[in-house]
């Protein structure tokens, strides 16, 4: 392992000498005066210091009930217990009102049989309740150990089809749009290869989102060694003990049909991928995928616009921590943190390694800069899994919430159970928010999923978490907003129509606002709303603002705000690739 950590420490090093020819000099940890040189916007007064965390438990309330089972009652201690269930928001049945469905596990029988759980799905009742659907709905199936849960239209008719991850070949329902799911032919074939995260893009330009299938490792009954702390205590041996496996890229053929193409794209098979986030982070106008993977290397593939993929990690600076050496990554978000037009990326991590935030240099380079912004002020304690990141309190600066719990039923560091975390950004630093004493965030929990989402429809972001044998709960946000908050749902016309590396740009304002995108995956094992969240200042005068589209097409869209949207919804012009008015408030196509 030393050997390795010097090998690791010798490239990044000299990667930094490679770099400085290439680019401005080195970056470091920056001053006011550098910020300003970037276009970042200017730190304000710090407050977050003291805000006090403000999201109320309201599963019960709902009549959501959800519980992700595991197996471990059998004491098997195997390595497929520690992953965990996702989380999803969406629309299903467009009545404007956001549905949740959650991945369910499974069970290891006595003889070592691995059983799959059904997901449970919750249709909105006008965001009032919810009623459950997975039966009515027809996805009341077990056939699968479930992890993670991947939402995508993948034929363009307007409906949300999904994907479901786990331990044998994944399933992939179809929306039907009458309220209902059919089973298709899974993506990946039969390819029952153990998957834990996945995420919809266009990533060839056709118009037609493919999926991105993140694999773990190669654990089996027949590969299953003894860990332990000792000769008599087992425990779930960790990812180090296995082999990774590759990850998938399933091109959809515009059919229904899909096609591999892993060898085409140029996809490394060395990973051990438990999150993955498909974005455009070099702004280039086509969709990068980023994995984030358990003790090794954490991949960036550069998208040529046509799925073939270069893998610049190392190059790009987002392979390693700060120290050069790899990270057990788990979830995974995109943040313009410090407004400056440029998309960052946010990795939660193990214990005793720091959640890493990569801030985006340009040209493709990014910097470990945990430290300067005070993510490292938290410490090493904590075992990161969903994340989300966005301005829950609309005061114009991005919180980020992470769910934790640890993995092996041993541990000597960390506890078990460990409370979830929302981080502050207030223009310098990200501060821990105070929870209230025996709130859901006072609380520790074993975390897995999250995602977020506006789920009863009054403008600002909640969050719907899983955990491992424990209740999914949903958490209303009651943050006082600082701002005024829109919704902005994308729909493509000539691009995918989830819209998925589009970009919108707030223009218009007194100051410089974060870029936004539609993004693929992201969290871990989950799927949050993609529309995305616009806040501005309450002050701000009618007409004072537009929002500017750019597409994954090339058209550029520019509709002007009136000052009374809550949510609008911009239809892509696929006339031109140049300036032309939006559809605002009207049944898209």
């Amino acid at each position: 392992m030393n050997g390795c950590r010097w090998a690791a420490g010798l490239v990044l090093g000299l990667l930094v000498v490679m770099l400085g020819c290439t680019r401005p000099p080195a970056a470091v940890a920056p001053s006011p005066a550098r910020d300003a040189e970037r276009g970042e916007a200017k730190p304000t007064e710090s407050n977050a210091a003291g805000v006090e965390i403000d999201f109320v438990e309201r599963a019960a309330d709902l009549g959501i009930a959800s519980t992700y089972r595991n197996g471990g009652e059998s004491d098997h201690c195997t390595i497929l217990e520690s992953l965990g269930g996702g989380v999803g928001w969406f629309d299903f049945d467009r009545d404007g009102w956001l549905d949740l469905v959650a991945t369910g596990g499974g069970a290891i029988a006595a003889d070592e049989a691995i059983v799959g759980r059904p997901c449970t799905l919750f249709r909105s009742r006008g965001g009032k309740t919810f009623h459950p659907a997975a039966t009515e709905a027809g996805i009341a199936s077990d056939s699968l150990y479930s992890h993670g849960v991947a939402i995508g239209d993948h034929d363009n008719d307007g409906f949300q089809d999904f994907v479901v991850t786990g331990y044998g070949v994944p399933q992939f329902w179809r929306n039907m749009g009458d309220g209902t799911f059919v089973a298709a032919p899974s993506p990946a074939g039969e390819d029952a290869r153990w998957s834990s995260s996945a995420g919809w893009a266009d990533l060839n330009g056709d118009g037609v989102i493919d999926l991105y299938l993140t694999r773990y490792v190669n654990w089996s009954f027949a590969n299953h060694p003894r860990c332990g702390p000792s000769a008599t205590v087992r425990d779930i041996c960790p990812p180090r003990s296995f082999e990774g496996l590759p990850d998938t890229v399933c091109l959809g053929n515009g059919d229904g049909t899909f096609t591999d193409a892993s060898a085409a794209a140029g996809l490394r098979i060395d990973g051990k991928g438990l999150g993955v986030l498909l974005a455009d982070l070099d702004v280039d106008g086509d969709v990068d995928i980023y994995v984030a993977n358990d003790t090794t290397d954490n991949f960036l593939y550069v998208n040529d616009g046509e799925a073939h993929l270069t893998e610049s990690g190392l190059v790009s600076g987002t392979a390693l921590d700060d120290q050069g050496v790899p990270n057990g990554s788990m979830g995974i978000d995109l943040c313009d943190f410090n407004r400056d037009g440029l998309p960052d990326v946010w990795v939660t991590n193990f214990e005793r390694e720091w959640f890493a935030l990569y801030r985006n240099e340009g040209r493709g380079y990014f910097l470990h800069v945990s430290r300067r912004y005070g993510i490292t002020d938290i410490g090493g304690l904590f075992v990161g899994f969903g994340t989300a990141c966005d301005d829950f309190d609309a005061d114009g600066w991005v919180d980020i919430v992470v769910t934790d719990g640890h993995v092996i039923k041993y541990p000597d560091a960390s506890p078990l159970f460990q409370e979830p975390l929302v981080l502050c950004f207030d223009g310098d630093r990200f501060r821990r928010g105070h929870a209230r004493p025996g709130s859901y965030f006072a609380t520790p929990h074993m975390g897995r999923g999250l995602a977020s989402g506006d789920y009863d429809g009054d403008g600002d972001l909640d969050l719907a978490i899983s955990h491992v044998e424990a209740p999914l709960v949903v958490l209303e946000n009651r943050f006082p907003q600082a701002g005024r908050s829109i919704l902005v749902q994308l729909v493509g016309t000539v691009s995918n129509r989830d819209a998925v590396g589009a970009r919108l740009e707030v223009l218009g304002g007194d100051g410089p606002s974060p870029a936004l995108q539609v993004t693929g995956g992201g969290s871990y094992l989950s799927h949050s709303d993609r529309r995305l969240h616009v806040v501005l200042p309450r002050a701000a005068r009618d007409g004072a603002h537009r929002l500017r589209v750019l597409w994954p097409s090339g058209v550029v869209q520019e509709v002007e705000l009136t000052g009374a949207e809550r949510e609008i919804r911009i239809v892509e012009d696929g006339a031109v690739p140049a300036v032309a008015p939006g559809t605002v408030e009207g049944d898209a196509p």
